[in-house]
């Protein structure tokens, strides 16, 4: 199957609007989850680097859920990473800082690229190294108001906060400007996602996209 471009990894997260971010020390079944969040409405999912295998979940994940959910992978640190994640299956990927070797990979596979900033100097080089989003962190310790801000200088630029994001504030991120907020232990706790836990993560999701 022939990865989404970047621009309609784009289109579809806007139109949806929220990111599952997935951080935890295992995975159940990777395909199970990547379907109890889009029961929930969540179609958008990103399993870290972090997790433990990852690699072998990216492909359940890819090859077990069916239907219109984007898959991507986080905290990608290396072209080498970059790479293995897109033979695993992913469609986008999602880095920590701004990285020119991964924002390279990126641009080679054909894949979405979400680097992580904070300052306008950071966006500005993440625009020119070609992001499709910039993942604004750590969210929540900056604010909506800091976000709104930061759109000002670069309307061009879409933003995507991460770091805290909850129930409580999404909604005032995606008024400040977001293109979509990522929702992380909030809706995907590491414990269920661990435990195979789905219908407290379908819950989960569903009552995150009733507060946006």
């Amino acid at each position: 199957m022939t990865a989404p471009s970047p621009q309609q990894v784009l289109a579809d997260l806007t139109a949806d609007r929220v990111l599952a971010i997935v951080r935890a020390p295992g995975i159940a079944d990777a395909g199970a989850l990547r379907d109890a969040l889009a029961a929930g409405g969540i179609r958008c999912m990103e399993l870290t680097f972090t997790i433990p295998d990852v690699l072998r979940h990216l492909e359940r994940a890819a090859s077990a859920a069916g239907g219109d959910v984007l898959l991507g992978a986080g905290t990608v640190r290396s072209a080498g990473e970059a790479r293995d994640a897109v033979s695993a299956g992913a469609t986008f990927l999602v880095a920590p800082d701004v990285n020119e070797q991964v924002a390279e990979a990126a641009r080679d596979l054909g894949v979405a690229y979400f680097p992580g900033a904070m300052t306008p100097t950071e966006v500005a080089r993440a625009e020119t190294l070609g992001a499709t989003a910039v993942k604004v962190f750590p969210a929540a310790t900056l604010g909506a108001r800091f976000l709104r801000d930061l759109a000002g200088p670069f309307p061009q630029v879409p933003l995507l906060p991460s770091g805290g994001i909850t129930e409580q504030n999404a909604a005032d991120f995606l008024s400040a400007g977001a293109v979509a907020v990522a929702a992380g232990t909030g809706v995907v706790p590491p414990d269920a996602v661990a435990g195979g836990d789905w219908a407290d993560i379908t819950a989960r999701a569903r009552s995150f996209r009733s507060h946006l």
